[in-house]
């Protein structure tokens, strides 16, 4: 039998090499290949037996997993209703966005509903980690804390302790000594996450690894480790602004595009339980430019103000700047303005943008948007009192879209009197308030501006 040659992955994607090269192939990074030990070849005796497994059929049910109240209602919506035993949830966002204060605080709520909990954490000194409890009011919370990267020393504690709850203050610092590389590296990070997951599915404690991002916003290491747990969580936000969105990508427990809205403030995270309330307390008057989109985040309503500039530009090329949305969707958008509308864009900056710092990707966002270009083109407000939803075919007809009645609910509880929806939409029975239903995006345009 040949001798396995080693192979190379990169550090940023996880892509796999056979051979050393600068560039990687999979996504375009310089010098992020580093060598990885071979596997072993398996079991050499090929005829002997395992043991059977137990077989089930789809008929049978079993009992719903218990769940832990964090008694922070954000955080518990996210996770499903709550935290299930011997779980495992990654969570990463950017540096800086207040993971650890986050999970700090979780810890100590958790603990205070009766879970026992251990944080350790592998960047920061236990005197550092109690500095930052002493800010945020959480000394007398009965957490253990260690201060510690050596994952054999971590499971040989954890298996002592048995706590409910264990936080990994992050996964890239740990490091195995059997693994021959450095930490943070591919290897590393995937063998102490085995580890981590085997021992919390092995002895039922749940385990909470925090995840350092790439430039690009993806959990820096092996994508594997996300098939790995059971939860992926994104603590997203703009240092700019004091909202924190925690969104989970994966959960086996639950939604896996629910949110939970957070708010920074001097005595840490301060959760929000209107979110729409908060996203839109920065709206002043009327103006050219702004249109509130009615949006579905997991199983929540949240309304948002899409806003948009539109001036000459001095380039040959014009500007596109998008935050907060799908740069292409917006391309889409003004394509199909110019094409069935008449309303050309060419030899102007176009910028749009998600007030607040959040994030949307609801197809549904078309007409909002569609509505704050024009507005910013034609220098015509539109009325405050209206909020849009729709999504835009290449047609240029407008497209029905899912929960139009929780839209419109959420969208009367703060105030708005009229939406304007595509045709065909189930609106239900909502008191006190007037819904305009349009075919296509030429009849909005004419309606809406005065202009076909």
């Amino acid at each position: 039998m040949s001798k396995n040659s080693p192979s190379f992955t990169c550090t940023t994607c996880g892509a796999s090499h056979r051979k050393w090269i600068g560039k990687c192939e999979g996504c375009g990074g310089w010098n992020t290949l580093i060598e990885e030990a071979p596997l072993s070849a398996g079991p050499k005796a090929l005829g002997s037996k395992g043991r059977a497994i137990h077989l089930t059929d789809l008929a049978t049910v079993g009992e719903a997993p218990p769940r832990a109240s964090s008694g922070i209602e954000e955080l518990d919506r996210v996770l499903g209703g709550g935290l299930v035993p011997a779980s495992a949830i990654l969570v990463g966002g950017d540096p800086g966005i207040g993971k650890s204060t986050l999970l700090l605080q979780a810890a100590a709520s958790f603990s205070r509903h009766g879970v026992k909990c251990l944080y350790i954490s592998g960047e920061e000194a236990t005197a550092q980690v109690q500095m930052r409890a002493q800010r945020l009011g959480l000394t007398e919370s009965p957490v253990a804390l260690g201060a510690e990267t050596n994952l054999r020393d971590i499971l040989t504690t954890l298996d002592t302790e048995r706590p409910g709850l264990a936080i990994i203050d992050s996964i890239q610092t740990m490091w195995l000594d059997t693994v021959d590389s450095a930490p943070g590296s591919v290897s590393q990070v995937r063998a102490a996450a085995h580890e981590l997951v085997t021992f919390a599915k092995r002895r039922g404690v749940a385990v909470i690894l925090v995840g350092h991002v790439t430039k690009d916003g993806q959990i820096a290491g092996p994508r594997v480790v996300e098939h790995m747990v059971d939860t992926v969580l994104y603590f997203e936000g703009e240092r700019g602004h004091q909202f924190r969105i925690l969104r989970a990508v994966k959960n086996r427990f639950g939604p896996a595009d629910e949110i939970g809205v957070f708010e920074m403030t001097g005595d840490g995270l301060q959760q929000v339980l209107n979110p729409s309330a908060l996203f839109l307390s920065e709206r002043g008057q009327p103006s050219p430019g702004s249109a509130v989109f009615a949006g579905i985040e997991g199983t929540r309503p949240v309304l948002t103000e899409i806003q948009a500039l539109v001036a000459p530009s001095p380039l040959g090329t014009p500007r596109r700047t998008v935050v907060g949305l799908d740069s292409g969707r917006l391309s889409t958008i003004l394509a199909v303005l110019e094409a069935r509308c008449g309303i050309p864009f060419a030899g102007l900056d176009v910028f749009l943008n998600v007030a607040g710092g959040m994030r949307v990707t609801e197809p549904a966002a078309d007409l909002a948007v569609a509505a704050a270009l024009i507005s910013a083109r034609e220098d015509i407000a539109v009325p405050p009192e209206t909020v849009l939803f729709g999504e835009i075919s290449l047609s240029g007809a407008l497209r029905p879209v899912s929960q139009t009645e929780n839209r419109l609910k959420e969208a009367a509880k703060l105030g708005f009197s009229q939406a304007i929806a595509p045709k065909g939409s189930k609106l239900g029975q909502v008191e006190g308030m007037n819904v305009r239903q349009m075919p296509d995006l030429t009849a909005f345009v004419g309606e809406i501006f005065g202009a076909g």
